[in-house]
């Protein structure tokens, strides 16, 4: 099992680190280098770990586990006008970025109104191409509970909704987990107050996902998602100069590829794996709903009888 970990430190002989992961049979998800400073996000071999650390603080840096590496999170507003605050929604995600995730913003076209708000069908399959869908929710709670009685319906993921009043989880209807103290606030989180809450919300969508980490544990994928991107970026050239951000998007289950999946799914699912088995047979490779891009989730041990 691969334990999602990040590590922060100098630049100075961090290629070090690099290569003992991968010796490891780990994977190197995401390298950010800042003048002198690198974070790495990386997935390790949980038995693996005590050899991480030593070789961290030899190099003086910090690893950390980070739970909501190699996801990708949907940050849902009710709309995208001002009295919905896309500031909060904007700080959210990017606070969640910096804490190892990938997350999108879905603003709704029908998601204003307790009684009339309603997901169309196009924003119900892209919120679903996601791990964890987060609901940025306002200050009443009576609108967040009517709300939430129709507003996920045919989501299939986990669900994080937040809001002003401080409510239990179990008194939001079809919600995964609730997070309060978020609701309309008219200025970017900055205060310490705020940020704590966010680190909460943090701690609360690292639980979920650890959670989903547990249900794909009993029925492992054929292929580990980290083996799909390797994979990808050997055989496909023209990933190597894509200018969208993370042109490979790790999710639990699969991965995004930002191409057109007209012109590259037949490439992709013909890439033959060193055990001699192609993509198409142990995973699916389907259009996505955002901009056409192609996503890929790997079958699960079950349907293939085996996994590489």
């Amino acid at each position: 099992m691969l334990e999602p970990m990040m590590y922060v430190g100098g630049a100075y002989k961090h290629s070090q680190l690099i290569e003992l992961v991968e010796d490891l049979g780990g994977y190197i998800l995401q390298k950010n280098i800042m003048q002198s400073e690198v974070v790495l996000l990386m997935l390790v071999p949980i038995n693996d770990i005590p050899m991480v650390e030593t070789k961290s603080k030899e190099l003086l840096g910090k690893l950390t586990r980070a739970p909501l590496t190699g996801s990708e999170i949907a940050t849902v507003a009710p709309t995208l006008a001002y009295h919905h605050l896309p500031h909060l929604d904007c700080d959210v995600a990017e606070f969640l970025r910096k804490q190892g995730a990938k997350t999108n913003m879905v603003g709704l076209a029908r998601g204003v109104g307790k009684r009339i708000c309603q997901l169309t069908a196009f924003e119900r399959d892209l919120i679903n191409e996601h791990d964890v869908a987060v609901f940025i929710l306002g200050n009443y709670e009576h609108c967040i509970i009517e709300k939430s009685k129709k507003l996920y319906e045919g989501i299939e993921i986990p669900i994080v909704v937040t809001g002003a009043p401080e409510l239990k989880t179990e008194d939001v209807p079809n919600a995964t987990a609730y997070v309060g103290s978020f609701g309309r606030i008219l200025h970017h989180l900055r205060h310490a107050e705020e940020l704590r809450t966010l680190d909460k919300l943090a701690q609360v969508i690292g639980k979920v996902l650890d959670d989903v980490r547990v249900e794909i544990a009993k029925d492992p994928p054929s292929v580990a998602p980290p083996r799909i991107k390797k994979e990808i970026e050997e055989n496909i050239a023209e990933i190597i100069d894509n200018l969208h951000p993370l042109p490979i998007t790790l999710q639990m289950n699969g991965v995004r590829v930002k191409l057109p999946y007209e012109e590259y799914h037949e490439q992709i699912e013909n890439i033959k794996f060193v055990e001699g088995v192609t993509m198409k047979e142990v995973a699916r490779v389907l259009p996505s709903k955002m901009r056409n891009f192609i996503l890929i989730k790997a079958l699960p041990k079950s349907e293939t009888g085996f996994s590489i």
